[in-house]
């Protein structure tokens, strides 16, 4: 039973914005409805769409979005063609619940890639293809990172367990490839292994926190045609060792060293940024990492008017050379913290994520999903202040309903 908000037959305004085949609402359609059909008197694209739409305009909760579409819900049934009233939270939860989150950001994701593919090739495959440089591989920077949803962290009953995610993100674009669930007996690291596949790992520069040094998640990353790059921390000590003895000693051979430098000013603080990399360790590695072809040593300077501070970062990597000199390492390991600020963080500080109280089964998952497809198409769209748009939907919610209902184009 596919409904759409067509299907009442009314006549519609000049008010009504058109459903174009390749919008965000038409790829909602192809999310599982868990529902029994009989009943069903809101069909799950609108509730998906009513939801952004509510986020869009700045609300954090569905209570919230619920009374910001009650008091202008005469606007958007003329927006919508839709003559029913619109749901309350319970029909949202119970909806939700019923759903597969891996199939949310699914459906928010094909739209962005498909406009972006659109945007370079203008229709035209093989204009896409001639833009790949013969003979090297075009690695896309994937950010690996968990985060506990805090609002469901203290609540252990069956329907209403604590929620923490593991996060795939496309750190170039803001694009949120996919989420999974750590079990509690699980910690990021095995949950992640677990889930690795050629689809995530293939073609792709995966970046990680000191919490995925393991051997086994290294392996397989390697055996599904991916590329790591890990810090090394206090949690593998011996390696640690290693490699702060081999760049700090003073007879270690250096001609073979790979050195890049960046220094930026912001915000009244001077910050320098070295790293050094190295070949030479790898046969002494090699046996334990697998494929390992570099590791690194980065220096971090930070001074200000108050104080100064240094901190000495080691890594390793299976990317060869040809694929990341010391310049692209640096980049990518500062690149990768953009899944905490610009992911994380907007999502706890500009959608409330952390502070929403919904917890039945199912639905927090469902609700990140939507939380991190937003930002995602926030990025597609170069929006450069999420709050300050969130305010212009807000007065304008015409707009916002362009980019859920119409062609995603910039």
């Amino acid at each position: 039973m596919n409904l759409t908000i067509f299907d009442q037959g009314v006549q519609a305004s000049k008010q009504v914005i058109p459903i174009d085949a390749s919008s965000i609402y038409k790829s909602f359609e192809q999310v599982k409805d868990g529902r029994k059909k009989k009943g069903i008197r809101y069909p799950l694209p609108l509730l998906f769409t009513l939801l952004l739409l509510g986020k869009m305009a700045g609300e954090t909760s569905i209570d919230g979005i619920v009374d910001w579409i009650r008091e202008r819900k005469q606007d958007l049934k003329s927006l919508l063609n839709w003559p029913k009233d619109f749901p309350v939270g319970k029909t949202y939860t119970d909806a939700l619940a019923k759903c597969d989150h891996h199939e949310v950001v699914k459906a928010i994701t094909q739209v962005i890639l498909k406009a972006r593919a659109v945007e370079q090739c203008q229709d035209e495959p093989s204009r896409l293809l001639a833009q790949k440089i013969p003979g090297e591989e075009n690695l896309i920077h994937t950010a690996v990172d968990g985060k506990m949803l805090r609002g469901t962290h203290k609540h252990a009953a069956l329907h209403q367990p604590p929620v923490h995610l593991l996060s795939f993100y496309e750190a170039e674009s803001g694009l949120l490839l996919d989420q999974f669930l750590v079990k509690k007996s699980q910690n990021e690291q095995s949950a992640c292994t677990a889930i690795l596949s050629p689809l995530l790992s293939k073609g792709r520069i995966i970046t990680v926190d000191a919490l995925f040094t393991s051997r086994k998640w290294c392996a397989t990353v390697k055996r599904y045609g991916g590329y790591y790059m890990i810090a090394i921390k206090e949690n593998t000590p011996a390696v640690l060792q290693d490699l702060s003895d081999f760049f700090g000693y003073s007879g270690t051979e250096r001609k073979e060293f790979q050195y890049h430098k960046e220094v930026n000013k912001a915000h009244g603080r001077l910050e320098t940024r070295e790293i050094w990399t190295s070949t030479q360790m790898n046969e002494w590695f090699y046996k334990d990492w697998a494929g390992i072809s570099q590791v690194y040593m980065i220096r971090r300077k930070r001074k200000s008017r108050k104080k100064e501070e240094e901190e000495i970062a080691y890594g390793i990597t299976n990317l060869p050379r040809k694929n990341a000199d010391a310049e692209r390492l640096l980049y990518l390991n500062r690149k990768h913290w953009s899944i905490e600020n610009r992911l994380h963080y907007r999502k706890d500080v500009t959608l409330g994520e952390d502070s929403s109280q919904v917890r039945s089964l199912g639905v927090p998952a469902v609700l990140a999903a939507l939380n991190g497809g937003l930002l995602a198409l926030m990025d597609f769209m170069r929006v450069t202040n999420v709050a300050k748009q969130m305010r212009h939907f807000c007065a304008k919610p015409r707009d916002a309903l362009q980019w859920l209902l119409s062609k995603l184009s910039r």
